[in-house]
């Protein structure tokens, strides 16, 4: 394939970019980048009454977070009313378009009297001109809308590149209004001019504008524009085979972000929701890139598994560098109101802990600790500290106070109180990580305390006993 290819993610800022919405744009842009082509960012903004700044903001954020950068726009439908009005034109003064004075209540009454004959409900064309018909004069006081001149018969067709051949009858079609009756042009048909105007080759977007692809084909046809070749990706449903919610997972990307997941740990998750490499479950962005096409795309609806999405995360923070970890705890610990500075380097704790978390918030968690004036739960203090506890976490004070502090001879220091008291490694080492951190499990116990610092761990063990 050349690199002529185009493709577009046009979402409409009513809401946040959820899972479904990224999924649609990573795939866009996959297959852009793939063929060495161009992905335009569009805003389909023409929902005045839903529209918000807020989630322009929101949409911009999520695509920059997932590091979908865009070749062109993003464009705005709301700046491009001139041109979608002039096109209007052109088809009124083509004999493609008309005006239609069926008031609102003439529509109602005309559907209830086809739903009581067991007809589908559908604009009769009383106002389309043809041939031999005469229409009636405009009535005083109806501001007309414009409807397309859609074809009385055949088919409309196209080979979906992921669902296959789909075919509509035209008859199954009304007349769509494409301009309102304040002028302002309608959803499928802005689409249309902006995929002929942007030179869009693929339609890479959700299966629920299924419906709308044959008439967005018509005008597309009546334009004298090349037809976008089309790929309908089928829905994601949450872990219970239900539709996708909040409960399970339909949320913001950015959430994801909050909840602390690592943003290509996301993309990987995403781009193994209804596509697949062979058995391959972990790649990078590259090797998506390298592998994307429209061919593996499964016809059927991806399930979203929040528990593989854990997994993922916790191997990309494994493999995340110490000190991109840090910053990213750093960061969480300020917005707790907890000062990053006030107790040990982030970096060595995050390489001690970062095997042990899935995602950030659990990995900021663990270190929480280490730079709060924490106190630990006396029901806590009373289960793991007995005398011959305290007595042992009293030398071993003794001799951390002159040890050199390096894991090796902290190492040797816990073993020799130990044989000294007469207890075994988890006798000792379990109640020092209780009083020094309030957790009984921890990393190596002697790679804690020459992460911690000597004069912190002292201090802590001094208040405890």
């Amino acid at each position: 394939m050349s690199a002529s290819v185009r493709t577009r993610f046009a979402p409409s800022p009513t809401g946040y970019l959820h899972i479904g919405g990224a999924r649609t744009a990573l795939f866009s842009w996959a297959f852009a980048r793939h063929h060495g082509g161009q992905f335009i960012l569009r805003i389909e903004d023409t929902d005045v009454a839903r529209s918000t700044p807020e989630a322009v903001q929101a949409i911009l954020d999520g695509m920059k977070w997932l590091d979908l950068r865009h070749d062109e726009g993003p464009f705005y439908q709301m700046q491009r009313m001139d041109r979608y009005k002039q096109v209007i034109a052109h088809l009124l003064a083509d004999g493609l378009a008309y005006y239609c004075y069926t008031t609102p209540d003439e529509l109602d009454a005309l559907r209830e009297h086809q739903r009581a004959n067991n007809e589908k409900p559908r604009y009769d064309g009383r106002w389309r001109p043809a041939a031999g018909k005469t229409l009636p004069s405009p009535p005083s006081g109806v501001q007309p809308v414009v409807r397309f001149c859609n074809p009385l018969d055949g088919t409309v067709a196209w080979d979906d590149l992921v669902k296959g051949r789909i075919a509509i009858a035209n008859e199954e079609l009304d007349d769509l209004i494409i301009a309102r009756a304040d002028g302002t042009p309608t959803y499928n048909f802005c689409v249309c001019v902006d995929d002929w105007d942007m030179g869009i080759t693929h339609v890479i977007r959700g299966d629920d504008h299924v419906n709308n692809t044959p008439r967005q084909i018509n005008i597309l046809r009546a334009l004298g524009a090349t037809v976008p070749q089309y790929a309908h990706l089928s829905m994601i449903l949450g872990d219970d085979g239900q539709k996708l919610s909040k409960r399970h997972g339909a949320v913001s990307v950015t959430q994801y972000d909050d909840d602390g997941y690592l943003p290509e740990a996301v993309v990987n998750y995403l781009a193994r929701l209804g596509w697949s490499h062979g058995d391959d479950e972990i790649f990078s962005r590259e090797q998506f890139v390298q592998w994307f096409d429209l061919d593996h795309i499964t016809p059927s609806a991806a399930q979203f598994n929040t528990e593989k999405l854990r997994w993922l995360n916790a191997h990309y923070m494994k493999q995340a560098d110490n000190s991109r970890l840090a910053a990213e705890v750093a960061s969480r610990l300020a917005r707790r109101g907890v000062d990053p500075e006030s107790g040990p380097a982030v970096e060595p704790l995050v390489a001690l802990y970062k095997d042990r978390a899935s995602t950030l918030v659990e990995l900021t968690d663990a270190l929480e600790a280490f730079f709060i004036d924490l106190h630990v739960a006396p029901e806590l203090l009373a289960q793991h500290l007995n005398e011959p506890v305290r007595d042992a976490l009293g030398r071993l004070a003794t001799r951390l106070d002159s040890v050199v502090w390096e894991k090796a001879a902290l190492s040797a220091a816990i073993k020799d109180t130990c044989t000294e008291c007469g207890l075994k490694m988890p006798q000792v080492a379990i109640p020092l990580r209780v009083v020094l951190l309030g957790q009984p499990q921890t990393p190596s116990i002697d790679a804690v305390l020459e992460a911690f610092g000597q004069e912190r761990v002292l201090a802590r063990l001094k208040r405890a006993l």
